[in-house]
């Protein structure tokens, strides 16, 4: 897909805004009031959507970037000197946590999700390098249960990163 020039340079200024981290929530009543229009990431455990925030936003430490999976466990929300709001998620599937908890947070992520009135999109990462696992199309599937428009994103993460091995997700 081509894209005229106008097209990217409105798409380039809605990323350079200044953003900055305002809330973190791990539970449902804890989310702050929806204001502006969000954008989340989701994908499985340190698949890299806090790396793509911190990529659009041409920021090194704005999310919190691990090589642990499952070290984000609430929901972050980072708002734009806009009208943006970018929410990096907690990962799903394997997680350095114990099974309880990422059964919580995954619940929770599920609430969001389908109660969230301003949510515009859902960006998903899924790593290329494996292709769609199984709860990546369990996810999918949830989001067309809520209704929730999204996108895949294809992301091959460089080998030199610790990642723990496709086989045991």
């Amino acid at each position: 897909m081509d894209f005229t020039a106008r097209e990217i340079e409105s798409g380039r200024k809605l990323f350079a805004s200044e953003f900055e981290f305002f809330w973190g929530a791990d539970k449902p009543d804890a989310l702050p009031k929806p204001q502006g229009i969000e954008v989340a990431f989701a994908g499985r455990s340190n698949v890299g959507k806090s790396s793509l925030i911190n990529a659009l936003t041409n920021r090194k430490s704005l999310a919190r970037v691990s090589i642990t999976p499952g070290r984000t466990q609430q929901i972050n929300f980072f708002k734009s000197s806009g009208n943006l709001v970018l929410v990096d998620l907690p990962g799903y599937g394997y997680a350095k946590a114990a099974k309880e908890k990422v059964k919580a947070w995954s619940g929770f992520v599920r609430v969001y999700l389908q109660k969230r009135v301003n949510l515009g999109r859902v960006i998903v990462l899924i790593d290329a390098r494996h292709g769609v696992k199984a709860n990546d199309a369990e996810m999918l599937s949830e989001f067309d249960k809520a209704a929730v428009g999204y996108m895949v994103v294809l992301d091959e993460m460089r080998r030199s990163q610790s990642r723990r091995p496709a086989e045991a997700d």
